[in-house]
């Protein structure tokens, strides 16, 4: 008997790079930094292969040597690269590295003599987002720096690639700006005599929305797991994660009775209350408190009082209740449960945020759609 659960249907994942494979002509990466966005990196990662992912992407070279070890040999791009990493570890095991200055250039050069081959490198500029990437003032120097490890076989000039500010908001002028700047930045970089085989920006929200932004490779990421990044419009994905916990103490109490810390919730009349052993240690954000919905009995309800480290209380006043009755927090809002998106818009953040939560937490997860 299951205590609580976070639940993965692959078949959705699946489904959702089917979905986004057929709408483009580019090659496909399918991100599964963040352990798979919370779904779990390597089952989600060989799903969206199963589905004709031609890529993975990473943030961390740990989580690209995971993928390694669990035996994925496609190509695999990590961008998230502090200084004074075992970068040759990379570079040995064919990952491909993500570089925005001359120092991280520096250390590429020296992780691919450390390795014995070149390392693969996707330069990255910045179009607008002033986070990763070489500013457009400082992008000439690190091309003609690339250019010459290239020409000394030190290195291998894979890509050149952007990330945008607004894709999630169709028609924001910062998206065509963006563009606009990419393309020079690729200019640039043939004016410097390099031809990289890859040019990419597209993000989930630019692969469903933007096909002029495609280029060589879209690299969709929440959009993988079935959960659209533009609000409103559902782009026919289907979420893969259900997150759930069967009630662990229901009991009667009487008309004002405060519940959980600080008593911010009291009942109003005689209620029967379910305890949920989950909290905000296994994901269930503390600003859902009084907000978080669930759905219990065939009901949709909201969590009562304030959201604990291991637990949270539902008010179910008259409705009959008992320990091992099932909640349901959300999932694909098929069965008229709550969905991410509710979650997200309860605690005033993203549906991003929702299922990596839940996904990095000491609830285990459970697979559905396993292949062998």
């Amino acid at each position: 008997m299951w205590q609580a659960e976070v639940r993965v249907d692959l078949d959705a994942i699946r489904e959702n790079v089917s979905r986004l494979r057929a709408g483009t002509a580019a090659e496909l990466m399918a991100v599964v930094k963040g352990d798979g966005y919370g779904h779990g990196m390597v089952p989600a990662a060989r799903a969206a292969l199963d589905a004709g992912a031609d890529w993975l992407g990473v943030c961390t070279l740990d989580e690209a040597l995971t993928l390694r070890r669990a035996g994925i040999t496609v190509p695999v791009l990590a961008w998230l690269l502090a200084p004074g990493l075992p970068l040759h570890e990379g570079v040995a095991a064919g990952v491909d590295l993500g570089a925005a200055s001359l120092p991280q250039l520096d250390e590429m050069v020296e992780a691919g003599r450390a390795a014995g081959r070149p390392a693969r490198l996707h330069l990255k500029i910045d179009t607008g987002l002033s986070r990763g990437g070489a500013t457009v003032a400082d992008w000439p120097a690190l091309l003609d720096a690339a250019a010459k490890a290239q020409a000394d076989g030190l290195v291998e000039v894979v890509g050149v690639w952007s990330h945008f500010v607004y894709a999630d908001s169709p028609g924001h002028p910062t998206i065509d700006r963006q563009l606009a700047v990419f393309h020079e930045g690729i200019g640039m970089a043939e004016q410097a005599g390099l031809r990289p085989r890859y040019r990419h920006l597209a993000n989930s929200a630019a692969t469903l929305t933007r096909p002029d932004a495609h280029f060589d490779l879209v690299r969709p990421g929440l959009a993988v797991y079935g959960l659209s990044p533009v609000t409103g419009e559902s782009y026919g994905l289907r979420p893969a994660m259900t997150a759930r916990a069967r009630v662990m103490l229901a009991k009667r109490v009487p008309a004002g009775s405060g519940v959980s810390y600080g008593h911010t919730y009291t009942t109003e009349r005689e209620a029967n209350l379910a305890v949920v052993p989950l909290g905000y240690a296994d994901g269930v954000p503390r600003h859902t408190s009084n907000s978080g919905p669930v759905q219990l009995g065939g009901r949709r309800r909201r969590i009562s009082g304030r959201v604990c480290m291991d637990q949270f209380v539902l008010d179910c006043g008259d409705d009959p209740v008992a320990a091992g009755d099932v909640v349901t927090l959300f999932g694909s809002g098929a069965g008229g449960e709550p969905t991410a998106d509710d979650w997200a818009e309860a605690a005033g953040t993203i549906n991003y945020e929702i299922v990596t939560r839940f996904g990095s937490s000491r609830v285990p997860r459970v697979y559905d759609g396993e292949r062998p």
